[in-house]
């Protein structure tokens, strides 16, 4: 049986992820087309300016 997670990481494979200390990361959200993460990651990088975002593709 496949889990939710595994339905949403394939039907959304553009992940907003934050880098964090020691090696950490946290998905922030996940889309389905890389034109709606690039939108949201550039809203991410105005409120946060210090914090790392990173745009990955994982098409799992």
């Amino acid at each position: 049986m496949i889990s939710s997670f595994q339905r949403n990481s394939k039907l959304y494979p553009w992940c907003i992820v934050r880098q964090l200390p020691n090696m950490q990361r946290i998905t922030i959200a996940r889309f389905h087309h890389r034109s709606n993460a690039d939108g949201y990651l550039s809203v991410l990088r105005r409120i946060e300016p210090e914090a790392n975002f990173v745009l990955v593709f994982a098409p799992n």
